[in-house]
């Protein structure tokens, strides 16, 4: 049972942004462009993300006591979910500067949405699965002939903190995925308003709005345990939806039924023919 609820939490992290992905372009009939930009963006922003982190913000935090959030936990939860916020959003909209041009409209950035969160899903799906397979493994092993002396009380708690994780708290690793790429499409709906409206605020309000769901998410994680902030998470989801629908340019999107959608013909009323029109129709004797 412990196994399989680990497998299917791993599995599920990948097959539901595929899914997402699969749904979507058969729908509205489109390719995969929009989706695989969105990876890419997504993996190009933690090329620069993670290592801004490690040897800039760290080490600023640390010069002013804030290493971790034991010691300081709300500006440390603050400036690295604020950092995630920077370079994913300002990421996201060079994608739909430079890569996405032409012919963005919603529903491409849902498409770039889901692959910019499906891509974080499927690396942690695949982490869960290697994870998985390898604790599976050391299970049952007699660690003493694997592990250092010095090492061997670490690495025994840290199987067994594993193994005694509840099976809801190990699936709400799939539900997390799930609230991150709901996130995900309100921000790439956000950002899209930048070139929609021509204003740069929207990007601000998509850092913000990354910030807060992160630092939210975080501050709630370390004060009342993991239960409690994906309850929070669940919640602020329906503000994701709510910015996803709220900002659909329902005009451009007529229904898939109606053909090509292009406007109904106006109703043709009957009109009586006049008596000159009548004496024409006569047959000349």
């Amino acid at each position: 049972m412990d196994i399989f609820v680990r497998f299917l939490n791993a599995t599920l992290m990948i097959t539901i942004p595929l899914g997402l992905g699969a749904y979507l372009t058969r729908r509205w009939n489109t390719g995969w462009r929009s989706f695989g930009v969105g990876a890419g963006i997504f993996i190009l922003s933690q090329v620069f993300h993670l290592p801004f982190n490690r040897w800039v913000l760290q080490p600023w935090l640390e010069t002013l006591g804030w290493r971790t959030p034991a010691t300081a936990l709300l500006p440390v939860v603050v400036f690295y979910s604020l950092s995630a916020g920077l370079f994913e959003e300002v990421a996201r909209y060079l994608g739909y500067r430079f890569w996405l041009r032409d012919g963005v409209d919603w529903r491409s950035a849902l498409l770039y949405g889901a692959g910019h969160g499906g891509v974080e899903a499927i690396l942690l799906g695949i982490l869960a699965l290697f994870s998985l397979i390898q604790l599976a493994s050391l299970r049952d092993a007699d660690l003493r002939i694997m592990v250092k002396p010095e090492h061997l009380s670490l690495a025994r708690a840290q199987v067994e903190a594993y193994w005694a994780t509840p099976w809801y708290q190990v699936l709400l690793g799939a539900f997390e995925r799930v609230v991150a790429i709901c996130f995900h499409l309100s921000a790439s709906v956000l950002v899209l308003q930048v070139f929609r409206r021509q204003n740069h605020l929207w990007l601000g309000a998509a850092v913000l709005w990354h910030t807060a769901l992160n630092a939210g998410a975080v501050f709630t994680a370390q004060l009342w345990g993991p239960v409690a902030a994906e309850a929070l998470l669940g919640g602020l989801t329906a503000i994701s939806l709510g910015i996803i629908f709220g900002l659909r340019e329902k005009e451009q999107y007529p229904n898939p039924e109606s053909g090509l959608g292009l406007p109904p013909l106006p109703e043709l009323q009957p009109v009586p023919p006049s008596e000159e029109q009548i004496k024409d129709s006569r047959y000349v004797e």
